[in-house]
């Protein structure tokens, strides 16, 4: 293994960084909750990033999930220099977003239209606005530990570290560092557990007639892995298709990661609106809502000066294109799945505690817990301790995971020889640092 890497030049940035910057941070997740300093990045190719400091990483936080391409391709960036040079903003249609958007509607299943926005917290704030719009209703139904953005009315039961925290099931709670949020935000949002039909049965017969829509993750990214039970989407579906709700995927993580029609394709539940972002635009910011033109056309109307800007929606044409390349989702579910049952055989054969699991180019493990997890308070089980650990020892050694959970996104640009390295550091920090 290699010696821990030298790093004092982040440390010298981030000291300045304080005297201009909230918390000396763009985002709170740039730096692991027990990290003195993060790592400041000076340019990433493929696989990999490299720091100011010059240490090299291989990388599974891929910029929290957009860079499915892996850093700085070719086709990207081709595309985008070649918008650049015709204009970056125009504040009027083009031709090419036509193009986009129609390449759009036959992906993703839900898509008769779709609508543009430049972060998933607005795409999710849209959808929510459709579906009260179509519906004459007000209240939304959401789960806990559901992310959809950090909005009043999206950050919601979301974010906590203790049951005594979260209060009751089926009660609204507020997240951790959400101070300003307002009381009245959580008046129209119905908070129940996720991966329970019974409750989503139970509430739609007393309260059916008040609920809007239904919105979920198809998969549960935001917190440790969480996949839903055989049987769970589809129900959501049928219940929400009796009862006028709409039903919302937010695929903001999911899609294009499970594959080109996202989780909608890989579960075979198509809801009527769907969020995206991320990966859509391959390290680009967009956003934004597709689903059917009876909702869609419900006399919404989204302006932004930034939606569908030129330049995200040409990275979001060749990220569509090198998707639709033959082999490369084979490539990447193939590493993702190696990666996956690397990470179970290690923890089997060292009897360490650990559930592992993956869809698509996501990769989910969490240390403390040997079965699978149904809703948010499961994850309370997870040795978080033990998770920081093993990413310090890993970023140490040229390793780079996401900074709270486990959760890796992998690319069309890693390789098996990535995954070998991984495993092989990932055994020897976890022999080290877990308790049996």
């Amino acid at each position: 293994m290699r010696a821990i890497f030298d790093t004092g030049r982040s440390k010298e940035l981030f000291e300045s960084a304080k005297s201009c910057l909230v918390g000396g941070l763009a985002s709170s997740l740039h730096k692991g909750e027990y990290e003195e300093y993060p790592i400041y990045i000076e340019c990433g190719k493929g696989s990999r990033l490299y720091d100011v400091d010059g240490n090299e990483y291989i990388d599974y936080v891929g910029g929290f999930g957009p860079m499915i391409l892996g850093y700085c391709p070719e086709t990207i960036k081709d595309a985008v220099i070649g918008q650049m040079s015709r204009g970056s903003q125009f504040a009027a249609p083009y031709e090419l977003l036509n193009e986009v958007s129609k390449k759009l509607v036959d992906i993703i299943p839900c898509a008769d239209l779709v609508s543009y926005q430049s972060t998933g917290t607005e795409a999710n704030m849209l959808g929510f606005r459709l579906a009260r719009a179509y519906t004459g209703k007000d209240k939304i139904v959401k789960f806990e530990g559901h992310y959809h953005g950090w909005s009043d009315e999206e950050l919601v039961s979301f974010g906590a570290d203790s049951l005594r925290m979260m209060g009751p099931r089926k009660r609204p709670w507020k997240t951790m560092g959400s101070a300003g949020q307002r009381e009245k935000a959580l008046e129209d949002i119905i908070v129940l557990p996720w991966n329970d039909l019974e409750a989503i049965e139970d509430t739609i017969g007393r309260r059916g007639h008040e609920i809007a829509a239904i919105v979920t993750e198809p998969v549960m990214c935001n917190c440790d892995p969480i996949f839903p039970k055989s049987g769970y989407l589809k129900g959501l579906r049928e219940l929400t298709e009796q009862n006028d709700i709409v039903l919302i995927f937010d695929e903001v993580i999911t899609g294009f990661r499970l594959g080109l029609a996202g989780a909608q394709g890989y579960y075979k539940v198509t809801p009527d609106l769907c969020s995206f972002g991320k990966a859509v635009a391959g390290g680009f910011q967009l956003a934004g809502v597709a689903g059917k033109s009876e909702i869609m056309e419900s006399d919404v109307h989204p302006v932004g000066t930034f939606n569908a800007n030129p330049i995200a929606i040409a990275a979001c044409g060749a990220t569509i294109s090198e998707l639709q390349r033959p082999g490369i989702y084979e490539h990447m579910t193939g590493l993702t799945r190696r990666l996956s049952e690397g990470i179970r055989e290690i923890c089997l054969r060292r009897d360490i505690g650990a559930y592992c699991n993956s869809a698509g180019s996501i990769c989910g493990f969490a240390l403390g817990v040997r079965e699978r997890m149904n809703d948010y308070r499961d994850t309370l089980k997870v040795n978080r301790i033990d998770y920081q650990r093993l990413r310090r020892a890993c970023l140490d050694r040229g390793i780079r995971l996401h900074p709270t959970r486990g959760r890796l996104y992998l690319s069309a640009a890693h390789t098996n020889g990535d995954v070998d390295r991984t495993l092989m550091v990932v055994e020897e920090a976890l022999t080290k640092i877990v308790k049996r």
